[in-house]
């Protein structure tokens, strides 16, 4: 059988001395054995190292092969491998051995994003320092990664948590501050009671924090940021080089959380307050529908413009606002409340005199913090308006009735009434003449604002990067020598490190005091930690040169390797992780560190390992283990279960699987290498040919429907080519005939990529040496894999009513018409009318009746 991109000659070659059936130990198929067989080998022989063929030798050739980076997201040590990791590490190592057997020179690294709040609070659980835990955890999973044999490249192990990589990531935290984007200010900050630490927007999940599962609160405190609004506009318009790789619901999900806005900035003046207070607003041609002001009542502006008589009242409510989470008050579903402040605000296109109320439907952290009320026009608005007897002016006429009586907002578009300086106008005519007009009275001007807020990135926890800044009373923030870099965390060994809101750093007197670098006098280090979301953004750059030393990574490997080719991962880090490290990449490219401005290419959600329909849970008592299900059904038949259960995107309902019906497949496609009886490298021209057709188009599928990452199809045309070849041998050509080789060969290879123990115990048997991994991809003729016909099924509410023989080239329309015109569909039809019918040329029709 002919390889493509074929690699070392050895791994194709049989051992001197053997036919095929001399390499077996047992005729029967044992997983434990097998695995113990092949295990401590694959260690020895490093199959999986990038740029392979160099290896160590300084003085040898760079590897020729074309490179492809294939990057699966950072493992946390949180414990051992659990299901969800069983399903995306599959997925991931399923393309990196497709592109190494397709002769790529393949990176694929490993390590871990080792510090945060789950193992901090895990170790202090258990009465145990976080390192320990850490530490103890890595191996655990090191050794279960070992045994999934994921095909990783274990020289570029890395480990967030070890001072020579958060050397670095205090490194890039320095030249980030000296460029102004990293920054420390006062400011109203999420709170997550229970883990006693501040939280970035985006570690808040419907209200709660994301890691504990706590309800957030919010308070003032001094933090350190990261200027990713500057990026924001970039993080936007970059997206068009990820259309078509990224999942769509992915990009949506970000541009939604940037959210961009076009509209017009406009100054409101508040009676006894000398400073006006600007507002944001994408609609300043309703300015005349303004009829009151609202402010957010954690706002410093509600504390300066309430009166005094209405202080007690507003005292009341923001305490009461205050034990309300953010999901909760921006809620359509849910009241909304207010109290009114005592003040009033001019409406600068009329000077009309409209009361001031702070409510909880406008948070301090967003836009400015006040807006205008329009209540004809916004249902928010109209809402509050009703329910506290405020005015509600229309503005623009859109046909629909008055809003003040059927309490329904009409945001649509229509022609303008009511306003003087752009009655009669559209929408969108309207916005651009009031912004023109605002802009020439000087009391407005036109601007784009984001939802995205900076980045917080310091943690009042120990277990973290610390931040390499010294305070000075003298001297202010002074960035530490980046040769005193890096800044260690001190041992702590048997403090206290239970979170209360301030970083048990700040207790270590020792490691905080100490001597300002600029003037020598008394200083202290900063005590916060860096938030992990940093480390892991900008890992994938280090492992293309873990070891380097004269920077955070070698630029020319870098350039040899990045972009990433493939990402693997939740799509849970959709906004978090995937946002920073984008950013992360455009500053690098700014900084002319790297020469990109997106760092992967491509990416693959993977869904979530579900049983009974619902999240695994203890509480819910529906939790599998991944360790059981290893030891009862083996590695591979859990590999191939996860490929096997439907699209990589899609959930798997471990009840709905069957891990035990997979490992029987891996036994019938393992006995057929016993079976074959002629030698390696016999010419399989002159075999059954109806055995190649089948090999052949089964290649070709699976090579398509894997680089379409269809890897359940796949797996099913591989169960196809076992049927057949098991037919061949046991009733056909019989099992010397050299298609049967053929197949046998080529199935091995294939299966490799998701049951690669089986597979290379194949690949033995039928007298090669170790590895099928390098064994190459195979080839296959055009003429042979071209289909004569295909089977075509018809379904009528989901069940069989008829099949036929169609040409594989028949289009969706001439199937529909042809199984339209079954008469055993149309006895199943009946009287039914067709509500749909779903057309997969050409193998599927599926009608759907009224």
């Amino acid at each position: 059988m002919s390889k493509s991109h074929a690699a070392e000659p050895e791994s194709s070659t049989p051992r001197a001395g053997t036919g095929p059936r001399a390499a077996t130990d047992t005729d029967t198929y044992d997983f434990v054995r097998i695995q113990n067989k092949w295990l401590p080998v694959w260690q020895q022989m490093n199959p999986f190292r990038a740029d392979r063929l160099a290896g160590d030798d300084p003085k040898a050739a760079p590897d020729p092969r074309e490179r492809r980076y294939l990057l699966d997201m950072f493992p946390y040590p949180s414990g051992d491998l659990h299901m969800g990791h069983g399903e995306a590490y599959a997925f991931g190592d399923l393309i990196a051995r497709y592109w190494l057997q397709k002769g790529y020179n393949v990176l694929h690294p490993i390590g871990w994003d080792a510090f945060g709040l789950p193992a901090e609070n895990a170790a202090i659980r258990r009465n145990l320092h976080p390192a320990e835990w850490t530490w103890a955890n890595i191996e655990t999973q090191a050794e279960s990664f070992r045994r999934y044999a994921v095909s990783f490249d274990w020289s570029r192990r890395l480990h967030t948590c070890e001072p020579e990589y958060y050397r670095w990531t205090q490194w890039l935290f320095l030249r980030f501050y000296e460029r102004g984007l990293a920054y420390r200010k006062a400011s109203l900050v999420n709170w997550c009671p229970q883990d006693q630490t501040v939280l970035a927007n985006e570690q808040v999940v419907n209200g709660a924090c994301e890691r504990c599962g706590a309800t957030v609160t919010k308070r003032e405190l001094t933090q350190w940021y990261f200027k990713i609004t500057d990026y924001a506009e970039r993080l936007l318009k970059d997206m068009d080089q990820l259309e078509g790789r990224w999942p769509e619901r992915v990009l949506t999900m970000q541009r939604n959380w940037i959210g961009r806005s076009e509209g017009a900035y406009v100054d409101f003046t508040i009676e006894g307050r000398e400073e006006p207070v600007t507002v944001f607003t994408t609609r300043p041609d309703t300015l005349y529908g303004a009829t009151f002001f609202v402010v957010a009542p954690e706002s410093r502006l509600a504390q300066e413009i309430c009166a005094p008589e209405q202080r007690e009242a507003f005292e009341e409510y923001l305490a009461q606002v205050k034990r309300t989470s953010e999901i909760e008050r921006l809620s359509t579903e849910r009241e909304k409340t207010g109290v009114f402040l005592g003040a009033y605000a001019i409406n600068p296109v009329n000077g009309e005199r409209i009361p001031v109320w702070a409510a909880d439907y406008v948070l301090a952290d967003y836009g400015t913090g006040a807006i205008m009320a329009v209540p004809a026009h916004d249902q928010r608005d109209l809402d509050f308006a009703l329910k506290y007897g405020l005015p509600v002016r229309v503005v623009v006429d859109t046909g629909e009735p008055d809003p003040a009586e059927t309490g329904i907002a009409t945001p649509g578009e229509g022609r303008h009434v009511n306003s003087p300086v752009i009655d009669g106008l559209g929408k969108d005519e309207g916005i651009q003449a009031m912004i023109e007009w605002l802009e020439k009275q000087g009391i407005g001007k036109r601007g784009v604002t984001y939802r995205l807020r900076d980045w917080l990135i310091s943690r009042q926890r120990f277990w973290g990067c610390p931040i390499p800044i010294i305070h000075c009373d003298s001297c202010g923030e002074v960035p530490v020598p980046d040769d005193q870099l890096p800044v260690e965390l001190p041992d702590l060994r048997g403090a206290d490190l239970a979170p209360k809101g301030v970083s048990p750093l700040a207790a270590a007197t020792d490691w905080v005091k100490v001597a300002c670098p600029k003037c020598g006098g008394e200083a202290r280090r900063d005590s916060d930690t860096m938030d992990t979301f940093v480390d892991s953004s900008w890992y994938f750059l280090r492992y293309c040169s873990p070891g380097y030393q004269d920077g955070p990574f070698n630029p020319e490997d870098v350039r040899r390797w990045m972009p990433v080719d493939q990402y693997v991962g939740g799509v849970e880090h959709a906004i978090l992780h995937l946002l920073y490290s984008r950013f992360f990449t455009k500053v690098l490219y700014d900084m002319g560190m790297v020469d990109f401005t997106e760092p992967f290419k491509a990416l693959l959600n993977q869904g979530q390992v579900i049983n009974q329909g619902k999240a695994m849970s203890k509480s819910l008592g529906n939790g599998v283990d991944l360790g059981e299900q290893l030891s009862t059904y083996g590695v591979d038949a859990i590999r191939f279960t996860m490929a096997f259960a439907g699209p990589p995107e899609d959930d798997i309902d471990w009840a709905d699987v069957s891990p035990g019906g997979s490992l029987k497949f891996l036994q019938r496609a393992w006995r057929l290498s016993g079976d074959v009886q002629s030698e390696p490298g016999v010419d399989p021209a002159n075999g059954d040919q109806a055995l190649r057709k089948v090999t052949h188009r089964t290649i070709k599928d699976v090579t398509e429907l894997v680089e379409s990452f269809k890897f359940n199809v796949a797996l099913a045309r591989l169960m196809e080519l076992t049927s057949a070849t098991r037919k061949a041998i046991d009733s056909g050509p019989g099992p010397a005939d050299p298609a049967v080789r053929e197949a046998v060969e080529a199935l091995a290879i294939m299966l490799s990529l998701v049951a690669p123990y089986t597979a290379e115990d194949m690949w033995e048997r039928l007298g090669h040496e170790p590895t099928v991994a390098l064994a190459g991809w195979p080839s296959y003729d055009p003429e042979l894999a071209t289909a004569e016909s295909v089977t075509a099924v018809v379904q009528v509410a989901g069940k069989l009513r008829d099949k036929f023989e169609v040409s594989p080239d028949v289009t969706e329309d001439e199937l529909r018409e042809r199984a339209l015109a079954s008469e055993k569909v149309r006895n199943a039809l009946g009287d039914r009318e067709i509500r749909k019918v779903i057309v997969r040329a050409p193998k599927l029709v599926n009608i759907v009746p009224g």
